[in-house]
């Protein structure tokens, strides 16, 4: 691999719709398909479900607002590490390119592996029959599997493709959204044409100050996890064509696609489902399947979820290298990190170690502690981000921006307030999650300050005049 690497400069070879494509895929998968179960076991209520679903597509739209302004800005490949670097600094850049590498990508990626799995074991079950763990402390720290075998194996397939090529890359990636788009639309449709769903499971009473209590800042822990990946497309800044027009169109219209299909399966699961039957289920959607069609017809559905799912687990796995890889050429990460691939102009170390970090992910994590602590850290990353945003146009008015945030400074107010109390309700109510997250950051903050210190002692020990590239791969400059 030595020999095909070199420090070129990743292309603009991504089209409006292929951007837009990545952000619907980044979104619709695990989440949707997964999560509605676990939000019906906090609210206990239908029409409690549907207003936080809406509540967090607001959000996700004002956040997708707000990053279309930032990418028009800055159209560079790496998203939130180059916006907070900008604002803030490099060193919260750098811990929210830490985010990206351990939450924002790696544990989704697990999370949709685990799902696709589940779903496929859910077809065939008399094949998952066996399973070996690994106990410390009382705890089960690894567990090998059917499923998480068969999710190690997705990963690898999907790390390889996006690192032969960008083409193979979008075209696979294209084809899975708009089979999932398709899937999703005929699934609707069947459930309310032929379907065995029961308008009674809507009625109800609810209690509108529920909406302000714990339970429901918690429920939208979940629901923003399944919407995170409105920001995807930022993160391709720098392969995305005509970027200060397209990054903000490919985040707004993917976003608003999105919340539009997440509203209208969430419909369709409390139609086939009563409230009961949908509490803490992870395959909410193979259920209501079930109870909308019967055997047959549910497991066509089902297998189609499945493979709907590995649209977002190769969204993922496109989007993340391009922060770790802007991160490497900034020079505060591992230098092999920042090279593309001569052949097939990739970033192929950073897809290997992010494919690495979500195999260990798979076999380590349980899938709904997964889900808080992602929901929960994200948040905090994407709230500090919109911050940054209204920063950036108090400090640098006069910088040119190709797209200004709609509806500023209501929308951002909008989006940072919403975040907060998530954040607050996540700590409060599930601090275990909570704290990991915090850990996440801190451990992101030393492991900065190692590499500048790293940097720093092999600056001193060169010759004053040698001009030869450091650790990281960034020349030194003259020493006074």
């Amino acid at each position: 691999m030595k020999n095909t690497l070199n420090n070129s400069e990743l292309r603009r070879e991504v089209g409006l719709f292929s951007a837009t494509v990545l952000v619907v895929a980044n979104m619709v998968g695990t989440g949707v398909f997964t999560t509605s179960g676990f939000v019906m076991a906090e609210l206990g209520s239908p029409a409690a479900m549907l207003i936080c679903w809406f509540v967090g597509g607001i959000f996700a739209l004002c956040g997708a607002l707000c990053y279309g302004e930032l990418g028009a800005m800055f159209p560079k490949a790496g998203g939130e590490y180059v916006f907070l670097r900008e604002s803030f600094g490099k060193p919260v850049g750098f811990v929210s390119g830490w985010i990206s590498l351990i939450v924002g990508f790696s544990a989704p990626i697990a999370a949709a592996s685990l799902a696709f799995a589940t779903y496929c074991f859910r077809l065939f079950p008399q094949a998952d029959g066996w399973g070996l763990t690994i106990p410390w402390l009382d705890l089960d720290v690894v567990t090998i599997s059917p499923v998480t075998v068969l999710a190690l194996s997705m990963i690898v397939v999907f790390s390889l493709i996006h690192y032969h090529s960008v083409f193979l890359g979008t075209r696979v990636q294209n084809a899975l959204t708009v089979f999932k788009i398709g899937l999703i639309v005929v699934f609707v449709v069947a459930a309310f044409w032929i379907g065995n769903g029961s308008k009674e499971h809507f009625f109800g009473a609810i209690d509108m100050g529920a909406v302000f209590q714990k339970e429901f800042a918690v429920s939208l822990i979940f629901v923003s996890f399944a919407y995170s990946g409105w920001n995807a497309a930022a993160y391709l800044g720098g392969e995305i064509k005509k970027p200060s027009k397209n990054i903000p169109w490919a985040l707004l219209t993917g976003t608003f696609l999105v919340m539009c299909l997440y509203l209208l399966l969430n419909i369709v699961y409390v139609y086939a489902l009563p409230a009961q039957e949908m509490k803490g289920v992870l395959e909410v959607g193979a259920k209501s399947a079930v109870f909308l069609f019967g055997g047959q017809i549910s497991r066509l559905f089902t297998g189609a979820i499945a493979l709907g799912l590995l649209s977002v687990l190769s969204a993922m796995i496109m989007a993340g290298p391009r922060v770790y890889y802007a991160m490497a050429k900034d020079g505060v990460f591992f230098e092999c990190l920042g090279k593309v691939n001569r052949s097939h102009n990739t970033p192929a170390y950073a897809i290997l170690l992010q494919a690495g970090l979500a195999m260990v992910m798979v076999v380590t994590a349980s899938f709904d502690m997964l889900l808080i602590y992602i929901g929960f850290t994200l948040s905090l990353c994407a709230t500090l981000t919109v911050l940054g945003m209204i920063l950036l146009r108090l400090k640098q008015p006069e910088v040119k921006r190709g797209y200004k945030t709609l509806g500023y400074p209501v929308t951002p107010v909008v989006f940072v307030l919403g975040n907060l109390w998530i954040i607050y309700f996540s700590i409060k109510s599930k601090p275990m999650a909570s704290l990991a997250g915090l850990g996440t950051i801190g451990i992101g903050m030393l492991v900065y300050f190692c590499f500048r210190k790293k940097a720093a002692d092999v600056k001193g020990l060169l010759p004053v005049t040698d001009g030869r590239k450091n650790l990281f791969g960034t020349k030194d400059k003259a020493l006074s």
